[in-house]
């Protein structure tokens, strides 16, 4: 761990020891503010939270993620993804107190992009290709079940270490493929006239159809205020529900808080995510327990998981 990450842990351990408001609710964002995050500005510039009686204050997230505050009790509500809490929670020891209670996103809106004239249509396609992402084994076996699944040799596939923030001045460097959410880098292409191909993980591998983002909570904090946690919900919800019937406003507000984000990508991925928040559950947030728990097992199989939780790790009881 990083002496900078324990110095900021440290000091919000101190905080968060102080006394606090009962009513406060600290959410930790997995990222900097963007249209992942839109239904809880929404709720926030609504006063709807207000209407709870809960009086939220949006974090950012340490380098090494917001999982670690949250399970440290420096949060309430953080803001993360099914694939990285996995390994937080299905442990034999030392587990995070963290479990996910809402999803932002009904199915997974990332795959892999590459330029157009690339060549890469589909998983067998990456085949003596560069590849980049975030160098995990997550990611690898991932890409080498695409692959091989699709018939290729997953061993050619060059596998790059990539944290670029600009995917497109990624592609057009040293790497032919990168792995995006399209609801931004996808959208940014679009807006740009950059044409591009595009492999849907959900579509290709109805296992990578996971849940990304989704909103986690401290387990200790949610068992001793159950009723704030579904006052908290409901006021997102409000505010998730509200940017699926009125992207355009919902962008305005986004911006207002964010006000450096660039004004027509906001608005052009405010669009795409609004058919996308609820898509086909049956409510906003609501987490399938046989898609979940597909996930997990798969990860469990390759040794991500140390222990097969399959569907545990998630709850849909504080929804409203």
């Amino acid at each position: 761990m990083k002496k900078g990450l324990i110095i900021l842990i440290t000091a919000l351990t101190i905080i968060g020891c102080s006394k606090r408001d009962a009513n406060e609710i600290r959410v930790v964002l997995d990222w900097t503010p963007n249209t992942n995050h839109t239904g809880l500005y929404v709720a926030l510039e609504k006063g709807w939270f207000e209407e709870e009686g809960l009086t939220v204050t949006m974090l950012q997230p340490p380098e090494d993620g917001a999982l670690v505050l949250l399970g440290l009790g420096n949060a309430e509500f953080a803001i993360d993804f099914q694939e990285t809490m996995g390994p937080a929670i299905a442990k034999n020891s030392d587990t995070l107190p963290v479990i996910a209670v809402a999803a932002i996103i009904s199915h997974n809106t990332s795959g892999i992009m590459s330029l157009s004239g690339s060549g890469i249509t589909r998983a067998r396609d990456l085949e003596g290709k560069r590849f980049a992402s975030w160098e995990t084994p997550l990611v690898t076996a991932i890409m080498r079940e695409l692959v091989t699944n699709d018939g290729g040799d997953f061993n050619t596939v060059r596998m790059i270490p990539n944290f670029a923030t600009d995917a497109f001045s990624a592609l057009q460097t040293d790497i032919d493929s990168i792995w995006v959410y399209y609801a931004w880098d996808g959208i940014a292409a679009e807006i740009n006239g950059i044409a591009i191909n595009y492999i849907d993980l959900g579509a290709a591998d109805i296992r990578f159809d996971f849940y990304t983002p989704i909103i986690a909570a401290n387990t200790s904090w949610l068992s001793q205020n159950p009723e704030k946690a579904k006052n908290f919900l409901r006021a997102a919800s409000k505010g998730y529900y509200f940017a699926i019937e009125n992207p355009s406003e919902a962008a305005a507000i986004l911006l207002k808080h964010a006000p450096e984000l660039d004004r027509e990508l906001v608005i052009k991925s405010q669009e795409y995510l609004a058919s996308r928040y609820k898509g086909d559950a049956s409510r906003w947030g609501e987490i399938d327990p046989v898609r979940w728990g597909r996930f997990y097992g798969w990860m469990y199989e390759q040794g991500l998981l140390e222990l097969n939780i399959r569907e545990g790790g998630f709850t849909n009881e504080y929804l409203p």
